[in-house]
């Protein structure tokens, strides 16, 4: 959003001031005080989105004007082709094209090997587009990321030059795959529905073929289309008429262009009725299958696009292109560009000092891209052909040549910058005093998270082992590799690979909790009992104990060698049922089954499920979705719920009441959560309520310390009175107890994860009834500190939320770590509230908003409360009241409700300040065209009421 508005305004600088010459980037960064790189960023995304020119020479000058032809930045196509299945009158039109294009911009003439290996698929696009009257439908045939999308895109865009549709609306594209077992729900996508038809039908509704109407329809993936969704087609296809689900009568008629796409033999994946009435097929080839040549140009053309969006020129040695070729094994184009997106977000890292350049060497590519050298070397005619094309070092430039044409519905496109984030996050982690070292390693574990959850269909090529060398240190792997080969001869028997995975990840797990002094666990005398049934399994694991302690030194307790008889027996045996179920719910569109997919690759005898909420699903549609899941999931242990975040978080408690069905919520997950709890639920003794607290203080696996703690060195730990609960709990405190009391939650959490602080729970809570809220956590919990915007009566360290905002957090979870010599209240001098200062909070603590447009508007809001207010408005209410609405308008715009009593709800109009709110909330809907739920509203004024009495009893 911020990008908008600033793209926006150097937009409008460029047009008022902008005479023949045009402007550069500096004189645009000068005259609106931006900085330079932040202007030539955007200066680049106008002139791919046709807004501006770029005049020739150096410096680049920028004029508003058309957009010029460009370049293809992944033409991913191949060079098998089949018989064009068309009739022969479809040559002739062939024949026309050259005519017609000269009169117009051809966008395929700057596809990459559109006059080489796409000569012939170039020809057969024109004349399925060109065909009198209507064109003719095309079939796109090509294996998994060789770029059917995007030549379906750049049909559209050519048919768009030709004027040749009536009513151009953008390509309209339905991926079949989202449907193929739910005809009716797929009809009702496609030809829409009219009211009544189903459940929830309150109105009529158009399909994507009257959408379409006049323009083109893309069918991705058509091979999942089922025969009654064929059917329907290819009558239309027959006739141009159609009716709406719930209609008899086909009386609707349109005029719609089709490509459909697949990757499998149409000839045994679609009906022939089907095939018949698409005249064309245009058969793509593999990456491997094209010219050296061309490869080398996709390669180039690929990295331009990641110059332009770092805006810093790369520079590549030869091996590194060599290892960047062979390193597609299987995924064509796709895999190639995500190979790229990887290993210059990895140099980005290591260049962050460097104002201008990355170098990218050997040493920066993970294994599996480095391998990829030996594949070309293996090939002696390969490398003699790529050799002769390269210099010893390939440098791309931003703004170099053409600026590449990007696709919009290309899936290896990623839908944000991710360079942009890379760098906020260096930023934020030098603000908290890292050094360079601790910042590359977290940055590092953001980009290889961002990408793994991006292409949840694409299978990297990694092997599992490299995926498990992310998360546990080598040392372990290799200690497990070596103890395989001797527990196999023991047990006479051989594990499957997971033997590794689900070993390494128990040793591991088992590292970290006595790195954190975290007690051992204790087997309870039935499990034990059942273990004893086992010699040959327990001789196995005192055998691993003793290697254990030969290599690091730890003091193993004999309750861990029956755990390890445990994982050896499930190990051994085949898949039980009665086990705990799995299933991981968050928000975005590949977010959970991004994590489900790395952790089936690592325990691949085990099913766990993920479910992924786009941002505008309706809460009640993915609740239906996940009831379902679980209820298929549940085999009598009941089910583990991870999720993120948001209106997931309170399913669980809904679907136990309506099912029956045992489920336990962990919230904020992460991949290392998801793995931990796959793992511990495919273990024989697998037990809901016993995995989900060990769960809970769950966070992360360890990395080797050479200073672990031994029988004579005791590991460090916040010790507590022997009367006091073992749970241990930090308070955070604002005015209603949601939205900044769960913000602190979440800073608190993150602290406490990178401190590898385990077993504390944060809980968010309300000033209102305080006192009993407290003493009802007291029963189950040692409270050993608070934070917020009160000090509670505790004789505990305590922090505000002031302090906690500008920084002081780690210093708090420092001294807290220290035990009884942590300071009673840290409340220090804080920094004079201003709009600037609001504005980096919003920065730091929020995910999808632009605080930089919505400061102002909250500042503003806060001022119509404090006109209201018998006294001056405090900074710890501002930031209270400020940090509550951003929350709110977090949870409206991604649709994540909240609830509020009823009874309590009913009677908010009777609040002095329900007014003063209202009127307040009519500045968002005049400046943001958002509006607060009753719930929200209700909020607001409980927190108005709350800071009210405060002030009388103060």
């Amino acid at each position: 959003m911020s990008r908008l508005s600033r793209k926006t305004r150097i937009f409008d600088y460029v047009r008022a001031h902008s005479d023949a010459q045009g402007l550069t980037t500096e004189m645009v960064a000068n005259g609106l005080l931006i900085a330079r790189s932040n202007v030539s960023k955007e200066l680049n995304t106008l002139v791919r989105e046709g807004q501006l020119q770029k005049l020739s020479g150096r410096p680049v000058h920028y004029v508003p004007g058309e957009l010029q032809p460009v370049t293809a930045d992944n033409a991913m196509s191949t060079p098998a082709v089949t018989p064009v299945a068309a009739a022969a009158s479809t040559k002739s039109a062939t024949k026309n094209v050259a005519n017609d294009t000269d009169k117009k911009v051809d966008v395929f003439q700057s596809m990459i090997g559109s006059h080489e290996s796409l000569g012939n698929q170039v020809e057969q696009a024109k004349a399925a587009i060109l065909y009198p009257p209507r064109g003719l439908n095309t079939l796109i045939i090509g294996p998994t990321g060789s770029g059917k999308t995007y030549f379906a895109n750049t049909m559209y865009q050519f048919a768009e030059n030709q004027q040749v549709l009536t009513n151009p609306q953008g390509l309209i594209t339905f991926n079949c795959a989202d449907y193929a077992h739910n005809p009716e729900l797929l009809m009702s996508h496609l030809f829409g529905y009219i009211k009544g038809s189903f459940t929830g039908a309150n109105e009529d509704k158009d399909g994507l073929i009257q959408e379409a109407d006049g323009g083109m329809l893309f069918l991705d993936e058509v091979h999942r289309l089922p025969p009654e969704g064929q059917e329907m087609i290819f009558y239309f296809m027959d006739h141009g008429t159609y009716s709406r689900l719930g209609e008899t009568a086909k009386n609707h008629h349109a005029n719609v262009r089709l490509v459909c796409a697949t990757t499998e033999d149409p000839e045994s994946s679609l009906l022939q009725t089907f095939v018949r009435r698409i005249p064309i097929t245009i058969q793509l080839p593999a990456f491997n299958n094209r010219s050296a040549k061309e490869r080398l140009e996709l390669l180039k053309a690929l990295l331009s696009l990641e110059a332009n969006r770092i805006n810093k020129q790369i520079r590549l040695t030869e091996d590194v292109v060599q290892a960047l070729l062979g390193s597609v094994t299987f995924g064509n184009v796709g895999q190639l560009k995500s190979n790229i997106q990887l290993v210059c977000a990895q140099g980005f890292v290591n260049s962050l000092e460097n104002d201008s350049e990355i170098n990218i060497t050997m040493d920066d590519l993970p294994q599996n891209i480095r391998n990829g050298l030996m594949t070309v070397a293996s090939n002696r005619h390969e490398l003699g052909a790529i050799s002769e094309l390269l210099d010893p070092v390939l440098i791309v430039k931003p703004n170099d040549g053409p600026t590449p044409l990007r696709n919009k519905n290309d899936n290896y496109e990623l839908p944000y910058n991710l360079y942009e984030i890379i760098g906020d996050k260096a930023s934020l982690l030098r603000r908290e005093g890292l050094d360079k070292e601790h910042i590359n390693r977290f940055i590092t574990t953001d980009i290889n998270l961002h990408l793994k959850s991006f292409y949840k269909q694409t299978q990297l090529a990694v092997s599992p082992e490299n995926k498990l060398a992310e998360i546990v240190d080598q040392d372990v792997i290799d200690f497990t590799k070596t103890a395989q080969t001797t527990i196999q001869e023991m047990l006479g028997y051989n594990f499957k690979d997971n033997f590794i995975y689900a070993v390494s990840l128990h040793i591991s797990s088992f590292i970290k909790r006595i790195q954190a002094g975290k007690p051992m666990r204790q087997m309870s005398s039935d499990m034990l009992a059942m273990v004893k049934e086992y010699p040959a399994e327990i001789k196995a694991a005192e055998v691993l104990k003793q290697r254990l302690d030969e290599r690091y030194h730890l003091p193993i307790p004999q309750s861990e060698v029956y755990y390890l008889a445990i994982l050896l027996i499930s190990l051994k045996s085949m898949q039980l049922n009665g086990k705990v179920g799995v299933l991981v719910a968050a928000h975005g569109m590949s977010t959970a089954s991004s994590m489900a997919q790395v952790v089936g690759q690592l325990l691949d005898d085990y099913d766990v499920r993920a479910f992924d909420m786009p941002l505008d699903m309706d809460p009640n549609v993915a609740y239906d979705h996940i009831k379902q899941q679980i209820s298929d999931l549940d085999a009598g242990n009941g089910v583990l719920l991870l999720v993120d975040m948001g209106s997931l978080t309170t399913f669980g408690e809904r679907i136990t009441k309506e099912t029956g069905i045992a489920i336990r919520t962990i919230d904020m997950v992460t991949t290392p959560v998801v793995l931990e709890a796959t793992r511990k639920a495919s273990l024989i003794d697998s037990n809901l309520d016993s995995i989900y607290q060990e769960l809970v203080g769950f966070k992360g696996y360890s990395r080797i310390s050479r200073n672990l703690p031994t029988e004579t060195t005791p590991a460090p730990t916040m010790t507590t009175d022997g009367d006091q609960p073992e749970n241990r709990a930090i308070i955070a405190i604002c005015s209603t107890g949601v939205g900044t009391a769960e913000r602190i939650k979440t800073i608190l959490d993150s602290l406490l994860a990178q401190n590898f602080i385990e077993g504390i729970t944060v809980f968010p809570i309300s000033v209102v009834n305080m006192a009993a809220r407290l003493d009802q956590i007291s029963q189950s919990y040692q409270i050993i500190a608070a934070t917020g915007i009160a000090k509670p009566d505790l004789d505990v360290p305590f922090i505000s939320l002031e302090e906690l905002l500008q920084g002081g957090g780690e210093k708090f979870i420092d001294q807290l770590a220290m035990g009884m010599n942590a300071p009673q209240s840290m409340v220090a001098e804080s920094q004079e509230l201003t709009p600037e200062l609001c504005e980096r909070y919003l920065g730091d603590y929020f995910t999808f908003l632009n605080p930089h447009k919505l400061t102002p508007i909250l500042w503003q809001y806060s001022e119509v409360i404090s006109d209201k207010l018998a006294q001056p408005m405090s900074n710890a209410f501002r930031i209270d009241l400020i940090m509550h609405l951003a929350g709110a308008l977090e949870r409206t715009a991604i649709k994540d409700e909240i609830t509020a009593p009823d009874e309590e709800a009913a009677t908010v109009k009777d609040s002095k300040w329900y007014p003063i709110v209202q009127q307040a909330n009519q500045l968002l809907q005049e400046q943001l065209q958002l509006s607060f739920s009753p719930a929200e509203t209700y909020y607001v004024v409980q927190l108005l009421e709350t800071h009210q009495a405060e002030l009388a009893t103060s």
